[in-house]
């Protein structure tokens, strides 16, 4: 039959097939992301085998080399063994060949075998979707050409195209090249836009990258991530159970002892105590040095901040060369750069002892109080608040 089983107009076929591909990033960003690689969710089996059959026959991707590559891109982040950075392969690469990398790497066992423990691995993903993992989408051609007659090639090409180009290529791509940063974490992850509708949250990356074992993406509260929502929703309806959720620091403002609490908070919270520094030092201090009124002043400051927000190891020649100049010009904002640098030394001393992490926070503050500087004075005050999140 030309018009396949259903008849469907052609807006019929086109909401039809959105909402197929959205179905199949609901099961990428769901289960195969939060939950078989970051472990920040269990879903219920008939919800985990679902998600499994339908990327089947929509991708063709085996659930542990997807992990195996995913986990890989977060422990070699951008360097030269990450699987697919624009930082190390450019934008172009990545963006229109994402597929191409994802399968290079996956192809590669000693990758898979290290990354992807803990997956599914039993009768059906040995004998069915890992061993004939092109059979699904040939059903799925089957099954669209039934369903829509001629006009299911069509439907099936933007089904078969979808992820690798919006995953691979968009979120892989873009995600590490353009876009805002709430949080400043050790590579070039940005959030693509503050509502994560069509890529299921994933265009969140930054947050993703600052807390990658949460299964909610948003941050801000104008940020929204579907994804979250219907997990929410899974929740409710007992197929899911979140295991882990990012959360803010208790401040409080009547606790002027720095003591183990303290260190905790700054430790496990360290991503929202830099966004808070960026926010309440670096962005005040710019705009007084710069001057907060004119446009090209603004402009100006806004350059300042980026460039004192950067991780040096990410940053190309010339600007390290701007940062050093905007340093030798201000001794203002040298203290306050030096200042953060020295705060992530705190946390980052992975093999000291408690009392020597203790000890190195509560001289962090009393240089901070020393310093004369009004913004960094209030933020050390501020710091000695703060406890961890509970629960």
């Amino acid at each position: 039959m030309i018009d396949g089983i259903l008849g469907l107009s052609w807006w019929q076929l086109i909401l039809v097939v959105l909402g197929m591909t959205h179905i199949t990033i609901v099961a990428v960003t769901v289960f195969l992301h939060r939950s078989q690689a970051h472990r920040a969710l269990d879903l219920h089996p008939v919800l985990s085998h679902f998600f499994r059959f339908w990327l089947w026959l929509t991708t063709g991707m085996v659930t542990r080399e997807w992990v195996g590559v995913h986990r890989r891109h977060h422990a070699r982040c951008e360097t030269e063994e990450d699987p697919h950075s624009p930082q190390i392969f450019g934008l172009n690469k990545v963006l229109w060949e994402g597929a191409e990398l994802y399968r290079e790497s996956a192809s590669k066992q000693e990758i898979v075998e290290r990354y992807a423990r803990g997956t599914p691995d039993d009768w059906l993903e040995r004998k069915v979707y890992g061993h004939f993992r092109y059979l699904g989408i040939v059903i799925m051609l089957v099954i669209d050409v039934l369903l829509f007659g001629v006009l299911g090639v069509a439907a099936w090409a933007v089904q078969m195209i979808w992820i690798p180009f919006f995953a691979a290529g968009v979120i892989n791509g873009v995600g590490h090249y353009w876009g805002y940063r709430n949080f400043e974490s050790p590579d070039a992850a940005t959030n693509i836009s503050p509502w994560g509708i069509l890529i299921g949250g994933e265009e969140l990356h930054n947050n993703h990258h600052a807390f990658p074992s949460s299964a909610k993406l948003s941050a801000r509260w104008w940020e929204f991530d579907i994804g979250w929502m219907y997990i929410r929703l899974f929740s409710l309806l007992g197929l899911a159970k979140v295991r882990r959720v990012a959360r803010k620091p208790v401040v409080d403002s009547g606790k002027s002892v720095i003591d183990m609490d303290t260190v905790k908070a700054v430790v496990v919270h360290r991503m929202h105590v830099l966004a808070d520094y960026a926010r309440d030092v670096i962005k005040p201090v710019t705009d007084a040095e710069f001057c907060n009124s004119e446009q090209h002043c603004r402009r100006l400051a806004r350059q300042a901040r980026r460039l004192l927000l950067r991780e040096e190891a990410t940053m190309d020649a010339s600007s390290r060369k701007r940062l050093q100049k905007l340093l030798d010009r201000s001794q203002v904002l040298a203290t306050v750069h030096r200042s953060r640098k020295q705060l992530q030394d705190v946390w980052e001393r992975t093999a000291s002892s408690q009392d020597a992490l203790l000890a190195s926070l509560q001289q962090w503050c009393k240089e901070a109080e020393a310093s004369g500087i009004k913004a960094l004075q209030d933020f050390a005050r501020t710091l000695r608040g703060y406890y961890p999140a509970v629960g």
